[in-house]
């Protein structure tokens, strides 16, 4: 998350506009005659909640500010279905990696344990299980063009749960990640910035 670029003033204002465009389509389609059966209805609501939702998350990154409204959605059967005071919090993390360069990566492991000889068995494998045994995640992610590797998607999801007895999810520890006890998350990918700001 902290690799990705923080967002403007621009873009929060270019997010309000967006809102404001967005009310005035919902407005033109709900006092349409034909209202009751025009499909321009429901897209204009999606649409206009899709904006709103854009604007309260850039408002928070730059302001520390949310919107008085609750955006259209959020109680719907893909909204938060938790407890409002949870007694625990999972947090499941995702980041993938190109390897672009395996002569870099091997190089690396290689400096870290001494039974990986150059040209020796095991290959890209055997580097990055010593790698990601050496370094945290974290760490990782801060100096991967260092390991010759090259960031791509990634995304942090904060989830609701039940307290747990040590060791009791880790034979399976991504199996119950449920989207209705999701609390927030954070996604980060080229992705969203190829996006029309319009759209």
């Amino acid at each position: 998350m902290s690799d990705a670029a923080q967002p403007t003033i621009a873009e929060v204002r270019a997010a309000a506009e967006a809102v404001k465009a967005a009310i005035d389509r919902h407005l033109e389609a709900v006092s349409s005659p034909n209202a009751t059966d025009d499909p321009a209805v429901s897209t204009a609501y999606e649409q206009l909640a899709t904006a709103a939702i854009a604007y309260d998350q850039l408002l928070y990154e730059v302001y520390d500010e949310v919107t008085p409204f609750e955006i259209p959605g959020d109680e719907g059967p893909g909204g938060y279905h938790g407890p409002e005071q949870p007694e625990a919090i999972s947090v499941l993390i995702r980041r993938d990696y190109h390897v672009v360069d395996p002569k870099r990566l091997r190089a690396q492991a290689e400096r870290l344990d001494e039974s990986l000889t150059p040209g020796g068995a095991g290959g890209v494998n055997s580097a990055i299980g010593v790698l990601f045994g050496e370094y945290e995640p974290d760490e990782i992610a801060a100096r991967s063009e260092e390991f010759g590797l090259e960031e791509a998607d990634s995304t942090l999801w904060v989830a609701a749960a039940e307290p747990t007895e040590p060791g009791e999810w880790l034979p399976e520890p991504f199996e119950h990640a449920d989207p209705q006890l999701l609390i927030c998350r954070f996604d980060v990918s080229e992705v969203y910035d190829d996006e029309d700001p319009d759209d």
